[in-house]
């Protein structure tokens, strides 16, 4: 395969939608805990990096209150114009070439971002430049190699078959330049940046109704993709969304790393 470029899973097509709400489903109660540990509160400034759909961004507003600001960026404000709204300001950014939109940040939060921006050390940089001293940054990012497989439980051929889909879907993210093993990378990454209190935990979801349906949006939205590459069949991509449809296969998700961490 020759290496392509572009975003893999873009905002604009059909099941950007599907898989931004099923992604707040598995990944929202986490984030926000971790938000809330680190201070989410009134008069907060925060940056929402990468921020995609609008779930993080109405509940940090909601935390910020009248008092606070909340800058939403993305290479791709689509699917943000429900949220633009004071506290909220809504900017085209992109976080691996651009410069900060703006200094003295009490709080700066990217997450399933940088694994897909091809200059993730400049990217991280801008963020904790972006930061007044001691705001603290949160980043949440997959680690698809630390756990490859959509069905960890193997047990008959509709599982190998997924897993085998699964596989082919990491090659398309690698192939446009995706770092696959970022996520265990992240405390390490702070510390050398020069964050204080470094500290990070992880979420691997197995199954819930909410992995099946952020499996089926995901394979839908990269099938053409996936035939072109040689990686599936069409009769391969339909057998495997009937077997995940029936709701009788264990799915999980990549385990999900959330490292932190504060600006001396």
């Amino acid at each position: 395969m020759t290496r392509s470029d572009g975003y893999l899973l873009d905002n604009r097509q059909n099941e950007a939608g599907r898989r931004f709400d099923a992604l707040a489903t598995l990944f929202d109660p986490t984030t926000f805990r971790h938000l809330e540990a680190l201070g989410a509160g009134p008069g907060l400034r925060c940056w929402e990096v990468g921020a995609g759909g609008t779930s993080v961004v109405s509940w940090l507003a909601e935390k910020a209150g009248p008092a606070g600001q909340v800058v939403a960026t993305d290479i791709d404000t689509s699917r943000l114009a429900a949220a633009a709204r004071p506290p909220v300001e809504v900017r085209v950014h992109d976080v691996g070439a651009d410069e900060p939109p703006g200094e003295g940040f009490d709080l700066v939060h990217a997450r399933l971002v940088l694994v897909h921006v091809p200059d993730r050390e400049r990217a991280l940089r801008s963020m904790i430049k972006s930061l007044r001293p001691g705001g603290r940054l949160l980043v949440e990012d997959a680690d698809p190699a630390l756990q490859p497989l959509l069905c960890p439980d193997e047990s008959g051929p509709e599982q190998r078959l997924a897993n085998r889909l699964r596989h082919g879907f990491r090659e398309l993210l690698a192939d446009r330049g995706a770092d696959l093993s970022y996520g265990r990378k992240l405390p390490r990454l702070l510390r050398e940046a020069g964050l204080h209190g470094v500290a990070a935990d992880a979420y691997f979801p197995v199954t819930s109704p909410a992995c099946t349906a952020l499996e089926a949006a995901t394979v839908r939205q990269i099938r053409d993709r996936l035939v072109a590459a040689g990686l599936a069949t069409d009769a391969e991509i339909d057998q495997h969304l009937a077997n995940v449809e029936s709701g009788a296969m264990d799915l999980a998700t990549a385990p999900m790393i959330s490292a932190w961490g504060h600006k001396a």
